[in-house]
């Protein structure tokens, strides 16, 4: 059985480092919200921003691969509840866990310097100014996920805590449940 990793957080706070780090390690595909967005600004007569055309094509490429059995990492802005919540319900029509990653960077002087020091690795695609994603609109939280402090958290560190998410939603499944081995001859 597969599992779902979805990777949020604001920009510049190391989405795509991470999540391309954990898909390489892991084996797993890698779906960026970022460069649909883009190709579909390339491909269509849209322009940024798209709406929800990104996200929708990310849960449909996502439940297809996991339905063949392979682990998926989304990574997304995931901003509010309307984004974060479909991705619950995509892994449960694909009988799949979820682990739910939110990465911050909470030391703001670094988190500018990231902004302003970064450069798009999706052709193209205009990466968001300080003020910009200071404007954003980011809804708290309101069920458990893991939280990685990136101004604190190096990218290896980072990369195993959602690496060992991983194992342990693999393991969990992988375990008879008490019902199951107590009617077992």
């Amino acid at each position: 059985m597969s599992t779902l990793i979805v990777l949020g957080g604001l920009p510049a706070t190391g989405k795509s480092t991470i999540a391309t780090a954990v898909a390489r390690r892991a084996g797993a595909v890698y779906l960026r919200v970022d460069r649909i967005e883009q190709a579909v600004v390339e491909w269509t007569a849209l322009d940024h921003p798209v709406g929800p055309v990104g996200y929708a094509i990310a849960h449909e490429l996502a439940r297809e691969q996991l339905m063949l059995g392979l682990d998926v990492i989304v990574e997304c802005v995931n901003p509010a509840a309307a984004t974060r919540d479909p991705w619950v319900q995509t892994a449960a029509a694909a009988g799949v866990s979820i682990v739910e990653v939110e990465l911050r960077c909470s030391d703001r002087s670094e988190h500018e310097r990231r902004v302003a020091t970064r450069v798009s690795d999706v052709a193209g695609l205009v990466k968001p100014t300080w003020s910009q994603i200071g404007g954003r609109d980011y809804e708290p939280w309101t069920r458990p996920r893991l939280e990685i402090d990136t101004s604190t958290t190096s990218v290896a560190d980072a990369v195993q805590l959602v690496l060992d998410q991983l194992v342990s939603k693999t393991n969990s499944r992988d375990q008879p449940r008490s019902s199951d081995s107590a009617a077992s001859p």
